[in-house]
């Protein structure tokens, strides 16, 4: 099973067609409640006629205390909670006031925004919220999309154009492709480009959507390059990146997790304690994360969906919030992550991966080759842990004191353990040192029980549960 690749439509329908289907279906019915950025989305309808048919009623409250008096208090105003609170308000309405007289033919609807522009100086977060609770049929349940987006525009008007063609595209999107939500995925940046718009956040809830998984779904936003990278919480709800890392600590550890073994969960364990020991990261939460990179994903080729949602479940089953990334390079890595907090950054990796690190192959495409990369790796004084790795023939341990770097590079490396970049993780559980992943699922496939003591218990009881990994019960 795989994730199908990007289909483009025979007839590419552009925003104005789009918002005509809409306006010339006369099921949809619907409010348009637009807050930051003016009625872009609303605009498009309005525009191409028909609109009377469409919309029961477009509005946007700039006031804080307008906005507070219809949709109640929020802590933010671009935030999930204050578009929730939108879509909740204005669907309910409608349905109150006009299910009785036009319910058996009318599907209703409510798209809403609340959007931070571009300012007037320029110094502000260039984001918003945007979605759409809608009745797929007359008289059907509830269902929704929401996502997130990122404005890459220098200018707020075209900041504004791409938010009104972004939102054209999920109205029409949730109306004519909810059967097929991955070409709804697809089509969302129709008109547009990648370096205008990312999306990196979106959620399909309700009765159309009830065999998605949102997993899936964060997967194909950063397969599709709608953005750099996606993540979802343990119970599988996804999460945007900003609220979740918001002015917090974050300490990643990058894996194949085919599955996660003990010697990972140790990794992480090392890791966190030596941050946490840390001046500037004492007494806050860190926000630990299992990434996983979508060159990892795409080894031996195209992305295998069962064996995606294998890793994804056995990280689960361990309580960890997983980050999908296309960033293979981890410069690439410690700059997104830099977006969304101020406070300390920490990687944590095996030996043998601290040694590709210092691998100039990676760096060919700089113009600074190594330099250039770990001078963004390291300029927000980011911490790397290595953790060692035991050589199973001669017992010998590699560890970042003994690590085997090119000369050349050797001044490069004791620069950067000297200044605290690349600390030594001297804490770990020698019991762990033996296990493997790779070891780990030759013996799943061989049908050896030994593996279930190199996992932890509940990962043992997903693999076995849903026959992750090729495993067979005897």
């Amino acid at each position: 099973m795989q994730l199908s690749p990007r289909i483009p439509s025979p007839e590419p329908i552009d925003t104005h067609q789009k918002a005509l289907q809409v306006n010339l279906d006369p099921r949809r019915y619907g409010t348009f409640a637009e807050i930051g950025a003016g009625q872009e989305v609303v605009r498009w309808f309005f525009r191409v006629g028909g609109g009377a048919g469409t919309i029961a009623k477009s509005m946007s409250a700039y006031d804080m205390k307008v906005s507070d008096a219809i949709y109640g208090r929020a802590s933010r105003y671009v935030c999930r909670e204050r578009l929730q609170a939108m879509l909740d308000y204005e669907h309910r309405l409608n349905l109150d006031r006009l299910k009785d007289v036009r319910g058996d033919t009318t599907a209703f609807f409510a798209f809403a925004d609340t959007v931070s522009a571009r300012n007037f100086q320029g110094t502000n977060e260039c984001h918003g919220w945007m979605g759409v609770k809608f009745q797929a049929h007359p008289r059907d349940d509830d269902s929704q999309i929401i996502i997130h987006v990122r404005m890459l525009d220098n200018e707020a008007a075209l900041q504004q154009e791409a938010l009104g063609i972004v939102g054209v595209n999920l109205v029409h999107g949730a109306f004519a492709l909810n059967h097929e939500p991955e070409l709804l995925v697809d089509s969302l940046l129709d008109g547009l480009s990648t370096s205008r718009i990312e999306i990196d956040m979106i959620e399909f809830s309700g009765i159309a959507f009830r065999h998605v998984d949102n997993r899936l779904m964060s997967l194909k936003l950063v397969e599709l390059g709608l953005s750099g990278a996606a993540m979802f919480a343990a119970n599988g709800d996804v999460l945007q990146p900003s609220e979740f890392f918001h002015r917090k600590p974050i300490l990643v550890e990058r894996g194949s997790f085919r599955p996660v073994c003990n010697v990972n969960l140790d990794m992480l364990r090392c890791a966190n304690e030596k941050f946490t020991e840390l001046p500037n990261v004492q007494g806050k939460e860190v926000a630990q994360v299992m990434e996983i990179t979508m060159r990892n994903l795409k080894a031996e080729g195209e992305i295998d969906l069962r064996d995606f949602l294998a890793r994804a479940d056995v990280m689960s089953a361990c309580g960890m919030t997983v980050l999908i990334s296309d960033y293979f390079q981890y410069y690439r890595l410690a700059s997104y992550l830099s977006r969304y907090t101020k406070e300390s950054i920490a990687i944590t990796m095996g030996a043998a991966s601290l040694l590709d690190l210092f691998d100039e192959k990676y760096y060919a495409s700089l113009d600074g080759g190594i330099l250039e990369s770990f001078g963004r790796l390291f300029k927000n004084d980011l911490k790397i842990y290595c953790y060692p790795l035991r050589d199973q023939a001669t017992g010998a341990m590699m560890t970042c004191e003994n690590l085997e770097i090119k000369p050349e590079l050797q001044k490069l490396y004791g620069y950067l353990k000297d200044r605290g970049g690349i600390n030594d993780l001297d804490n770990f559980n020698p019991e762990c040192l033996n296990v493997f992943s790779r070891e780990v699922l030759c013996k799943i496939k061989d049908g050896d029980s030994s593996w279930e003591t190199m996992v932890p218990g509940p990962v043992a009881d997903v693999i076995k549960s849903r026959s992750y990994f090729e495993y067979q019960a005897t």
